[in-house]
């Protein structure tokens, strides 16, 4: 039985990426953050209950060393390797402010989180799977969501933008590193996703995909995006690492 790590598995990407994996028969060992209703013992129940022994949760926080090596350690229990890592959990900044009006707390919330922890983590795991055999020239993924705001700007939300440029080049240097290995590191950059991060702002993003922003007409779900982390997860694109995979509905197109 394969293993896949899924950070921030109870939010919308990382429950259907979650979901995916189980239905092709992985074994997932799931992230949840520890202080949120989420990791609530009958809410974990709730929503995870129909996956029986296919799923692991692991309470924890991101931004802790302790707990990134807990997650770890409760993998390798499972089978004694990891074969993917799906790194899905971000935050967004709690108030969105101006960067000329950006606190230093709001920068070390977010990027403590989509950055630091998603890095250190990616570390980690990194350094289990160099010591793992090869089965079919791989010995594992790791696969991060990234998202257009990597490479758009938007000056209310600075820390949230920064830290997704740095998790762009983040999978640059480990794919760099890792490719030789057989281990494979690429990355998704989410566009507009309906997820309850973008819950808060649905009016403004309405309006701006009836105005035609997303070719496609519609927004994102996070079983768009699931697919996508699987199709890089599973040797379908096994020549294929250092890569960004736009899932946007075309709004990275420029257009007259």
């Amino acid at each position: 039985m394969k293993v896949a790590i899924v950070t921030g598995a109870a939010g919308g990407i990382g429950y259907a990426t979650t979901k995916k994996f189980i239905e092709a028969g992985y074994h997932v060992v799931g992230l949840l953050y520890s202080t949120a209703p989420e990791a609530e013992p009958e809410n974990i129940k709730a929503k995870f209950g129909m996956f029986g022994d296919k799923f692991t949760p692991v309470l924890g926080k991101l931004d802790c060393e302790a707990d990134r090596e807990n997650l770890v350690n409760e993998a390798l229990k499972i089978n004694g390797r990891i074969d993917v890592l799906a790194n899905i959990a971000g935050v967004a900044p709690r108030v969105r402010a101006d960067i000329l009006e950006m606190t230093s707390e709001s920068y070390d919330f977010v990027m403590g989180i989509n950055l630091k922890g998603t890095f250190f983590l990616t570390q980690l795991v990194a350094n289990q799977m160099l010591k793992q055999e090869k089965e079919d020239g791989i010995r594992g993924y790791i696969v991060s969501i990234s998202s257009s705001s990597a490479y758009t700007s938007s000056t209310n939300r600075g820390e949230y933008c920064i830290s997704k440029a740095g998790v762009s080049m983040m999978t640059m240097l480990f794919a760099d590193k890792l490719g030789p290995e057989g281990i494979l590191v690429n990355e998704i950059c989410a566009g507009i996703i309906a997820t309850d991060m973008t819950a808060k702002v649905k009016d403004k993003y309405d309006a701006l995909i009836a105005g035609g922003l997303v070719p496609e007409g519609r927004w994102g779900t996070p079983e768009d995006v699931a697919k996508a982390v699987f199709a890089l997860s599973d040797g379908t694109l096994g020549y294929t690492t250092g890569h960004s995979i736009i899932v946007d509905g075309g709004m990275h197109i420029r257009r007259l």
